[in-house]
């Protein structure tokens, strides 16, 4: 599967908050960077983030833009709440190998009346 088709995908699993058919997207020793945290390594990891991440809350990908170049895919996106995020895949024989994404954490907290954590 090409980025661009498996971004697309990804969001299909990702509104339905389907967190074992995400993780089925990447490769067993796939990274999800979202740099607001600290990286997450393996498919078992990666869908444990995302269970976690649905339970805590109502999260909706809205996307603006898809990009892709080669074995990377670009996706822009924002969610009902009007935060902004911007994801970079890296897809290596079908499957996401890396992830990076970008997106304000302390406004995602907040707009979901989420505990802010203390340093």
């Amino acid at each position: 599967m090409k980025p661009k088709a498996l971004i697309t995908k990804w969001i299909a699993m990702f509104n339905a908050a389907d967190a074992a058919g995400i993780a089925e997207l990447y490769h067993e020793e796939a990274v999800n960077h979202q740099v607001a945290n600290s990286p997450v390594v393996g498919k078992k990891a990666i869908q444990q983030m995302f269970e976690a991440e649905f339970q805590a809350a109502k999260m909706r990908c809205i996307p603006e833009n898809i990009f892709e170049d080669g074995e990377w895919g670009i996706l822009e996106w924002k969610d009902p709440l009007g935060l902004r995020r911007c994801g970079f895949f890296h897809v290596v024989e079908g499957k996401i190998k890396f992830q990076r994404g970008y997106w304000d954490k302390l406004s995602f907290l907040r707009m979901h009346k989420l505990p802010i954590p203390r340093q």
